[in-house]
């Protein structure tokens, strides 16, 4: 945890603060950081200096790569997390585009599963990679991308984390994670769980060892109403030892992950940490 720490006291220390359209609040920013995960010998990234939470994150993740665009199906599977972007994002109700109660429109998945060829059809990301690296391939361009800046107007929420790209050297796969904007306090506990559960589930589903995870973030901020909490609360107290996720080994191939998987199918172990911290949440 002393990398998720050590950023956090970066932005309080050395952040600069940024005014933020969508939110109307302020952030002290910071620009580029990297985090890797070592998945290889399960070191799990579960924030211990506050109570964390996993099965959202994952849930939210697995949503992600069957496709899903609507935050009922989120929620089904174990996260709330697209509730208020779908419902409570002004500018979300008034788009045109938008069907109706809990649609999130042309988000995430819904981008990767069926991204618009310039040509004329779509391309399945995700299948695409999934069926290379389950072949042993590797074209240096297994990428799983979210990010489609002509149908931005067309979801309730441009995409955070945006990229994920897969390396096979021999038996083992690598991820390279890119996020353009991260909300450190919340977002960030979120989206380590999720780094992290991406390389250890498609290196089980296709037939590999786990190596490292790295993640790229752009811009990390700490909004206004969260900096005392977190300088005054969180980075006053010691990490303690990280978990271990356990996936079910059942879990074999891309088709399991879109059908049966529940998040019964995770556990976490030798968890421990302090007391929950209750930040703001900005939409």
């Amino acid at each position: 945890m002393k990398q998720y720490l050590d950023l956090c006291q970066r932005i309080v220390d050395s952040g600069q603060w940024v005014e933020n359209e969508r939110t109307g609040k302020r952030c002290l920013t910071v620009i580029n950081a990297d985090l890797s995960y070592d998945v290889a010998n399960k070191r799990f990234p579960l924030v211990t200096t506050r109570k964390s939470y996993y099965k959202a994150a994952i849930a939210e993740m697995i949503g992600y790569l069957r496709g899903y665009d609507s935050a009922a199906d989120f929620r089904k599977l174990g996260t709330k997390t697209w509730d208020a972007n779908a419902n409570l994002n002004e500018a979300w109700l008034n788009n045109p585009l938008r069907k109706g109660e809990d649609d999130c429109g042309f988000i995430y998945g819904a981008v990767a599963r069926d991204f618009p060829k310039p040509d004329g059809g779509s391309i399945d990301l995700v299948r695409k990679v999934y069926e290379s690296l389950k072949a042993g391939k590797d074209d240096r361009g297994e990428i799983i991308t979210f990010y489609h800046p002509g149908a931005f107007h067309m979801g309730c929420l441009r995409p955070c984390m945006h990229s994920h790209h897969f390396s096979l050297l021999g038996d083992t796969l690598y991820l390279n994670s890119t996020q353009r904007s991260c909300d450190v306090p919340l977002g960030l506990n979120f989206n380590m769980v999720q780094v992290y559960f991406l390389l250890a589930i498609m290196a089980q589903i296709t037939g590999h060892k786990a190596g490292e995870a790295y993640h790229k973030i752009v811009n990390a901020h700490i909004y206004e109403d969260q900096l005392e909490l977190m300088r005054d609360v969180q980075l006053k107290r010691e990490p303690k030892a990280p978990p271990q996720l356990i996936i079910n080994p059942d879990i074999k191939s891309l088709k399991d992950l879109e059908t049966w998987v529940t998040m019964d199918d995770f556990k976490v172990e030798g968890y421990e940490c302090h007391d929950a911290i209750q930040y703001p949440f900005s939409v």
